[in-house]
Order: C-alpha cells, then sequence, then structure tokens
C-alpha cells in the first residue's frame, strides 16, 4: 500500500492521540511498546499533536524522578475522536501497526 508521508504523518498522530486518550499507552516507553515505533518518533508524535490542535498535557507522578507520568488528552480540538475508533484497522493497516 502506498501512502504519502503525509497521510502516514497524521495518521500517526491521530493513533498516538488515540492511544493516549483510551489509556492503552499514555507515557513514551508504553507508546514505543505497543506500535513498535522507535523512542525518537514516538516523543515527536506527542509533541506534534499540538499541530493538530490536540491539546496533550504530561502529568508528573506525585513523588516520582525522571519524569515519570503520564500523557493526556485534555483537547481533541477539530479532531473527531469516534471516526478515530470506526477506522482504526485501516489506520493501524496504513501505519504498519499491530
Amino acid at each position: 500500500m502506498d501512502v504519502s508521508k503525509t497521510k502516514s504523518s497524521f495518521y500517526r498522530r491521530l493513533y498516538v492521540a488515540y492511544l493516549i486518550d483510551s489509556g492503552l499507552a499514555s507515557n513514551v516507553p508504553a507508546l514505543t511498546e505497543v506500535t513498535g515505533m522507535p523512542r525518537r518518533t514516538a516523543q515527536d508524535t506527542v509533541a506534534a499533536l499540538a499541530d493538530l490542535d490536540i491539546l496533550c498535557e504530561f502529568e508528573q507522578e506525585e513523588g516520582a524522578r525522571n519524569h515519570a507520568g503520564r500523557y493526556r488528552i485534555r483537547d481533541w480540538g477539530a479532531i473527531d475522536r469516534g471516526w478515530i475508533e470506526q477506522n482504526l484497522e485501516r489506520i493501524r493497516a496504513v501505519l504498519g501497526y499491530p
């Protein structure tokens, strides 16, 4: 399946936001485990959510060290989370994720 870089980048951001919001992967190590993407790609993708007006914030765990905590989606902006849920299989297929 030939997919443009723009589309795969967009889908990656949607999928990462969905994983964070659903609690399936709420930090970078969990994102790399669930998707198989490299750590740097996961970090860059989380940082790029703001480009889609998706408000994602990191919550530090009480008393934890070394940035232990989790991400939370505070606002989806113009993105329809329901569309992502309905199209998860297609998104995973385009990205080559399990």
